[in-house]
């Protein structure tokens, strides 16, 4: 157990002979005495300050442990809605080349449609062609036919008979 300054106060020491200078000793004593307590004040405020010092140490590991593990879990949110963004965005691609895929191949089939109704109106067109150039040949034909001018011929000996009768 460490000494204290009233330990070194209230020492006695035995009294030899020729001893020491009891006053010197009693001075010397004083001052240890002085110094003793001027240590140990010190040494308590250096003990609370290490104290305090040990309690703002643990306060900020405290606050480096949670900010590590904020980081961290920083990290891993960060890494999962990277991931999660990876997943949806190949989803995204996936459903744009089904539709791209799907316009693509309702447009062939469009154009197929189309190109067999424009084959069937052309020959359609033929077909109407064909006709109605028979229609005009036969009309021209008829035209064409010496019965017109039997035709004229009777009608104007009618009309040449018809004026002599009156006449």
């Amino acid at each position: 157990m460490p000494l204290t300054p009233l330990d070194i106060h209230n020492k006695e020491f035995t009294r030899g002979f020729r001893g020491y200078d009891e006053d010197e000793v009693n001075e010397f004593l004083d001052q240890v005495i002085k110094d003793y307590e001027i240590v140990i004040r010190e040494k308590k405020d250096l003990q609370e300050k290490v104290d305090q010092l040990d309690e703002k140490l643990n306060h900020f590991t405290n606050i480096e442990e949670t900010l590590n593990k904020s980081i961290l879990i920083a990290q891993e949110t960060a890494e999962e809605l990277k991931g999660n963004a990876t997943k949806e965005s190949k989803l995204i691609i996936k459903e744009a080349e089904k539709n791209a895929d799907r316009i693509i191949n309702d447009a062939l089939d469009k154009s197929r449609r189309i190109s067999l109704e424009v084959e069937e109106l052309k020959k359609q067109a033929k077909v109407f062609r064909t006709r109605m150039k028979m229609l005009v040949e036969a009309q021209l034909d008829m035209i064409e036919t010496d019965d017109w001018d039997e035709l004229f011929d009777e009608e104007m000996s009618e009309e040449l008979d018809l004026a002599e009768n009156k006449s």
